[in-house]
């Protein structure tokens, strides 16, 4: 049995990233939401694109404040405001009225805020001499035209797409989605939408539906191919089937040792090389790991918790790698959190206890469930985090910090 460590190494080496040059496409920015970019992206502009005021206030040259008896200029006869454009230049002495975003006149290089002035009649009085150069963000100044704005690998956010369309990047060159096929196994599961009740001993197959919510939050396209029961001849024509339209695929179920456990015979026999059979973690210990070609293949639990687990810890990671996201994004986000309860555990493998993570008074703290059991789905309900319990670790004291993972993300 391997360790969790080893695992996600020989998952990640197995993984080839997209090729650019192949798998990318073109798309408007507005579709870009959560997109992996396939190239640099280069400012059009310089940005800000003028000098401008980032405050309230009036526009001075600092060098007549050097030989004026008192603080005081003369306030010219306009103001500017954003999106209007002044040809004048301040004469010597003269302070304009400006207001934030506007551009700067011919001669400006100072503003100073209105709540540091008292204008009278037509005179400006300062109350405080401003420092050279205060509130102007200066033209360039965040990034220049020609420059790289978002590097290759970017998972895009709402704030790449914000820069971008301030930089008038209308369109960014994206890495296509991974397909990634569910295949659920099991003679006891039934769909969601049949019709007929349930009878003793058969479960809906919630797998499914869990697993491809989890690979669309990660940027890949979820395709179903449903429950199958554990009948070798109907696993592997549908394994087939994936194997030749996808790019990775995850069973659920048929990984254990059991005598309707046919996974691993399925892949010697479809000439699979397997890498791992199974993993020192709680939940989640029987997890195969296997290459078909240049499609890599999980097989992780039936039981939901510890399937989903599995996806949290080893299969995200791989998605973003393939998906030619940079490597921040290929490791789960580990932080230190106080618990809230005592932590349990048998210190046998590495065990993860699913809960939530709050701030007080913006210090982590950790809630973990009442119940851990694998197979209970509803104990997971609001889970977004998973205290990590280590190797030979078997107790955490309410009020001690535990070593905390995101589990959304």
């Amino acid at each position: 049995m391997l360790s969790v460590s080893e695992v996600e190494k020989i998952i990640l080496d197995l993984v080839k990233p997209f090729d650019p040059a192949i798998d990318s496409e073109l798309l408007p920015l507005s579709q870009a939401i959560a997109r992996v970019l396939a190239e640099d992206v280069s400012s059009k502009l310089d940005f800000p694109h003028w000098d401008n005021s980032a405050m309230d206030g009036y526009a001075l040259r600092y060098a007549d404040l050097e030989d004026l008896p008192e603080l005081k200029l003369a306030i010219a006869p306009d103001e500017i405001s954003a999106g209007i454009s002044r040809s004048r230049s301040l004469a010597t002495g003269e302070c304009i009225r400006i207001f934030t975003g506007g551009m700067l006149p011919n001669g400006a290089d100072t503003v100073i805020m209105q709540e540091d002035v008292e204008p009278i009649d037509n005179f400006l009085y300062l109350k405080t001499k401003p420092t050279h150069g205060e509130y102007v963000r200066h033209k360039g100044q965040y990034i220049q035209a020609g420059t790289t704005l978002v590097d290759s690998g970017t998972r895009i956010t709402a704030t790449e797409i914000g820069a971008l369309a301030a930089a008038r990047c209308p369109q960014v060159r994206a890495y296509r989605q991974p397909k990634i096929a569910i295949i659920s196994t099991g003679n006891e599961l039934v769909n969601l939408d049949s019709s007929q009740p349930l009878q003793a001993g058969q479960i809906i197959d919630s797998n499914i539906h869990a697993l491809s919510a989890l690979i669309t939050q990660a940027g890949a396209i979820a395709i179903p191919f449903g429950a199958i029961p554990d009948d070798l001849e109907s696993l592997e024509k549908v394994m087939q089937q994936a194997i030749a339209s996808t790019d990775m695929v995850i069973s659920t179920g048929g990984v254990s040792v059991g005598d309707y456990d046919y996974i691993d015979g399925l892949l010697e026999k479809l000439g699979a090389e397997i890498y791992v059979r199974s993993v020192a973690i709680k939940p989640g210990k029987p997890l195969t790991v296997a290459s078909l070609g240049k499609v890599l293949y999980f097989g992780v639990p039936g039981n939901p918790v510890s399937s989903m687990m599995s996806f949290w810890r080893f299969i995200r990671g791989a998605i973003a790698k393939l998906n030619g996201a940079n490597s921040t994004y290929w490791y789960p986000q580990f932080i230190k959190a106080t618990t809230t309860q005592d932590l349990h555990a048998q210190g046998r493998r590495e065990t993860y206890l699913w809960g939530k993570l709050t701030y007080e008074k913006g210090n982590p703290v950790f809630q973990p469930v009442s119940d851990y059991s694998s197979g209970n789905f509803i104990s997971a309900i609001g889970a977004n985090a998973t205290a990590v319990m280590r190797v030979n670790q078997t107790y955490v004291s309410a009020g001690d910090e535990a070593i905390v993972m995101f589990l959304n993300g």
